[in-house]
């Protein structure tokens, strides 16, 4: 057998596309280039009233499409056109025996079942738009693209014309490999998409097997460190967040800048903007500050406060549209990364002199409350979990201690629990009058962590000239339970009145009778938030 040309003419060509984008344009370049379409149902229309010729996919298959299209391209004049080798004397003959002519180029897009899906369709219409010939087709071609060129993305369409034309029509052997691998990850995500769609609408919570897709936003530098290779892919979801953005200004995002700009918007996003302004400050996935505020700018400088160590290099993420005010409170700081729902024109200008800040709009927030799932990688597997979405009520609060939290104690309760949900375990958090005075996280021990955002808010004081540590009298929310009433007891040593924790452990009347003797009001949530 004879190796395959390293360029291959293109002489005829499949168009049969959901997505009309391009569609006119592809088909004229393709038609005064000499290459003879072949197409199907709508795509054939559009390319005739165009003023196109156009050859029905019908009078090469001598079948008419059946079934309401479900049957047109599954026969063996479009799948030999596409599968056979055209240096394979055995493919060849079997070619002229039954009158198949080969196809040098497919352009295919599949039925779009991703957003019939994301526009609530009900089953039936979801499982009418799960494409069957186009992923067949796409399969064909790609595995034969040695023969066989493959585009499914509409932005392909330009620069296949220009590798026709540095090539005299023909598409070099790089260009054919390269769409192959994608039209092939993009079947592999169709279907993963529509095997996860049907997990879900019959039930099944964890599926016998699992598909996972994405698609590159951009390459990065370097991962978490330079000597490691790393991209973002977007998942294809409409949750509004770092994936979703517009960057408005700054350098390219880093794998750290993306992964810290994704925890500061889901924490700012807990607070509802209709409620309060809210700033949260995240350095290394952990905030090192987040308060609410009269306005915005009281909400970031109460959040900058907490920490202003660490807050310089952070990231700041806002739940209203940042105003003016509050761009010249930050840029008054090195700040990585600004992420907000929307920005005024005065604070785009105010920022526009910052060439390296990066500025994210994403003109919306996240539902802290709508159900998804993470996912982690470990040797050998993947951890799937849903996401952390459990809430806590006043209603939910059980008081424990002899002295019953007041009512700005526990507004500052809810506050502390909700900012610990997002700070790595084992977090503490030291809250008061809605704002954050020390954060303890990622510690090994939970007296160590309550020890740290003790440590904080006496740095804090120290750096505001204050004469007593902001700790004393707020609210401490632990994620899990107090195993022993060390922590507790550091908490107090702090100065703090209030704590609020799951429950749970063995000790707990151990720890309720030191919060009784230490004066602490205490309620229990009955939900841990662990967070890794």
């Amino acid at each position: 057998m004879s190796h395959p040309p390293r360029h291959t003419k293109i002489r005829r060509a499949l168009l049969s596309v959901s997505d009309k984008t391009g569609l006119i344009d592809l088909g004229r370049a393709l038609t005064v280039r000499g290459v003879e379409l072949l197409s199907t149902g709508g795509t054939a229309e559009t390319l005739r009233a165009a003023g196109l010729t156009v050859i029905d996919v019908a009078e090469v298959t001598g079948f008419p499409e059946m079934m309401d299209g479900r049957v047109k391209t599954l026969h063996p004049a479009i799948h030999g056109a596409l599968l056979a080798l055209r240096d394979d004397p055995d493919h060849v003959a079997a070619m002229q025996a039954h009158g198949i002519a080969p196809i040098d180029l497919l352009v295919v897009n599949l039925y779009p079942f991703e957003a019939t899906v994301a526009a609530g369709a009900d089953y039936e219409t979801c499982i009418e738009n799960i494409d069957i010939g186009g992923p067949a087709m796409i399969r064909a071609a790609a595995k034969n693209h040695a023969h066989v060129t493959t585009i499914v993305d509409v932005e392909d369409y330009e620069k296949l014309i220009s590798d026709m034309d540095q090539h005299d029509g023909a598409v070099c052997e790089k260009f054919r490999k390269r769409r192959a691998q994608i039209a092939l990850a993009r079947t592999a995500a169709y279907d993963a998409a529509v095997s996860g769609w049907m997990a879900g609408a019959i039930g099944l919570d964890t599926p016998r097997r699992m598909a996972l897709a994405g698609s590159l936003a951009q390459p990065l530098r370097y991962g978490e460190n330079p000597h490691q290779k790393a991209a973002f892919y977007t998942d294809g979801s409409a949750r509004p967040g770092v994936a979703t953005a517009r960057q408005l200004q700054g350098k390219e995002l880093s794998y750290n800048n993306i992964n810290d700009t994704d925890a500061a918007f889901e924490l700012v996003a807990e607070f509802d903007p209709a409620e309060s302004p809210a700033c949260v400050i995240v350095k290394h996935a952990n905030p090192s500050g987040a308060a609410l505020g009269e306005t915005l700018a009281e909400a970031y400088q109460r959040a900058f406060d907490c920490d202003r160590t660490s807050a310089f290099g952070g990231i700041v993420a806002l739940n209203q549209e940042l105003d003016e005010a509050t761009a010249r409170l930050i840029g008054e700081v090195f700040t990585e990364v600004i992420i907000a729902p929307a920005i005024s024109d005065a604070a785009r200008k105010v920022l526009a002199a910052k060439k390296n800040l990066r500025l994210l709009v994403t003109g919306a927030l996240p539902d802290a409350r709508a159900p998804g799932r993470t996912f982690r990688q470990v040797s050998g597997g993947l951890l799937v979990q849903d996401r952390d979405v459990g809430h806590v009520a006043l209603s939910d609060l059980k008081v424990v201690t002899k002295r019953a939290p007041t009512e700005a104690e526990m507004r500052d309760l809810l506050f502390a629990w909700k900012v610990a949900r997002h700070v790595k375990s084992n977090a503490i958090v030291y809250a008061k009058g809605g704002a954050t005075v020390g954060v303890g996280a990622g510690q090994m021990s939970r007296v160590d962590s309550a020890l740290i955002a003790a440590t904080k808010a006496e740095r804090m004081a120290r750096a505001l000239g204050l004469g007593e540590s902001p700790a004393r009298g707020a609210a401490v929310a632990s994620d899990a339970f107090f195993p022993f009433a060390d922590g507790l007891l550091e908490a107090a040593a702090a100065g703090a009145s209030a704590v609020i924790q799951p429950g749970g452990s063995m000790r707990d009347e151990e720890v309720i009778a030191a919060a009784d003797e230490a004066g602490l009001a205490m309620v229990l949530t009955g939900m841990r938030h662990f967070r890794h």
